[in-house]
């Protein structure tokens, strides 16, 4: 079914292609690369797309505005300043650095961002060893030492290496995780301390947990006023999301969406209410007029029986205001829907039996490692359903493997297969159950276009509604081709 589209007035789709191949209506030329493809040969703006020699001027005038305006809306978009570059004048003095050093005798400026982070400049001076050995005007060398050289680079690489050693030593001291170097402000605070040059001192942990915080507390304060700019133009979401911490609270947090991202408003313990629909439309009310009533334009939550009565009430009270369910949270609960099948099910307990009588025993569990190298079978949880798909497609990739363990000369000799109250055999006999791998092979081809969607939907790299239209109708369709659609088997 082709979409709402202005595209799809000067084309029509071809049957079977989900929108992917476009007929144009002036000169038949098929485009096989969707409707915004079919715009472009319309337009006759792109050299990898042929041009429509019949199209109207009226028609190539209204999608070339349509483009351009959204290559203004794009490039509004990237405008947004990085975190530590958001705040104009945050330090309205640059700091000039003198080094304790007996080679650095002179004062040295370095450029500084509006947060305080030094900008990274296309030839730095980097240290002692540029002071020392500084290029000549006239030949480029110093003491017999030239710059740019291989000699040079071989010098920066040592000092590069036994700074990243030092840098890595504190991380595995500290048990800091490794991705935190992906962060973006992780180089900006190396610059920072190259500005600094020799003999800095670390921070204590006074300035960590005082000083320091309050600074980054009004720095992150003032990131927020843009977002209170960007909420009054181009109006924002509340969403709700409850959760229970560890100490087994009842926490809701409430967040405010807008292009620009999410911002955190409050998290409210309500640990001491039912938590009614009544209760939950009295706490959206208070948050709605927090935020602003006439700058939200709908509430997200999950659609739990509760949320749904408080959204209704509050459509009626704000007529403008939509409730919308939270899309992840309704593909979970469709995963939850098909292990309510009697035979995935009773698979599903037999997987994870199977996968507790494993790991519950520490010989058994080393001799699995042993087969499968040292790999782990995911261990599903107990309210996501979503880790019941990647436990059973697991095991339908370690089918071969688990097995050749279970009739293996290392099980055969192990005191397992005879183990009291039978859970040995009851697992043997799982895995050479044809009708339990048979099932499996069901539930993957059900659930894995279901997880693509999940993915797609809970990522934070770009905002999805756009595309989950698009994304359960090719779920749907791979479901069902992998059925050869036929639903008896299911």
């Amino acid at each position: 079914m082709a979409s709402n589209d202005p595209g799809w007035g000067y084309g029509k789709p071809v049957e079977g292609k989900v929108n992917a191949w476009v007929v144009c209506d002036f000169c038949n030329f098929l485009s096989k690369g969707g409707i915004i493809r079919h715009k472009h040969h319309l337009v006759a703006d792109s050299p990898s797309v042929k041009k429509c020699t019949k199209v109207p001027v009226e028609v190539q005038k209204r999608f070339k505005d349509e483009f351009q305006k959204r290559k203004q809306h794009k490039e509004e978009l990237n405008k947004i300043p990085h975190f530590d570059d958001a705040i104009v004048d945050l330090d309205n003095e640059d700091e000039e650095d003198t080094t304790n050093s007996d080679f650095f005798q002179s004062k040295s400026k370095r450029p500084m961002s509006s947060s305080g982070s030094a900008v990274i400049t296309k030839n730095p001076t980097k240290g002692p060893l540029d002071v020392m050995y500084p290029p000549s005007e006239k030949t480029g060398k110093r003491k017999g030492y030239l710059v740019g050289t291989s000699e040079h680079k071989e010098v920066h690489k040592k000092l590069r290496l036994d700074a990243v050693q030092k840098i890595c030593r504190w991380m595995y001291d500290a048990g800091i995780p490794f991705n935190a170097v992906k962060c973006d402000s992780f180089g900006p605070a190396l610059e920072a301390v190259v500005v600094h040059g020799c003999g800095m001192k670390p921070p204590s942990y006074h300035e960590v947990c005082v000083p320091m915080l309050k600074l980054e507390m009004e720095h992150t304060k003032k990131l927020l006023t843009l977002n209170e700019a960007e909420k009054k133009s181009y109006k924002c979401s509340l969403m709700a999301d409850g959760w229970r911490d560890r100490k087994g609270r009842s926490l809701i947090n409430f967040l405010v969406n807008t292009p620009r991202g999410s911002m955190f408003i409050e998290s409210l313990d309500a640990s001491a209410c039912s938590h009614t629909g009544e209760y939950l439309f009295k706490l959206f009310d208070h948050f709605i007029k927090k935020t602003g009533p006439e700058d939200v334009v709908q509430i997200v939550t999950d659609s739990a029986s509760n949320n749904v009565l408080a959204g209704r009430l509050v459509e009626e009270k704000y007529p403008h205001i939509y409730w919308t369910p939270c899309a992840a949270h309704c593909i979970d609960l469709m995963l939850e829907d098909i292990f309510k099948m009697p035979h995935l099910k009773k698979t599903l307990d037999k997987a994870i039996a199977a996968n507790s009588y494993i790991y519950n025993r520490t010989l058994l569990l080393n001799m699995m490692r042993e087969f499968t190298g040292q790999r782990d079978m995911v261990r599903p949880a107990k309210t996501r359903f979503a880790t019941a798909f990647i436990t059973l497609n697991c095991f339908r990739n370690h089918k071969k493997i688990l097995k050749k363990m279970f009739t293996s000369e290392a099980w055969n000799k192990s005191k397992f297969p005879g183990e009291a109250g039978g859970g040995g055999a009851q697992t043997a006999n799982t895995i050479f159950s044809p009708n339990f791998w048979t099932n499996i092979d069901i539930a993957v081809k059900v659930g894995e276009p279901l997880l693509t969607v999940l993915r797609l939907v809970d990522s934070e790299k770009k905002p999805p509604m756009g595309y989950i239209y698009e994304a359960m109708d090719r779920a749907k369709e791979r479901i069902a081709s992998s059925f050869n659609n036929k639903k008896r088997q299911v």
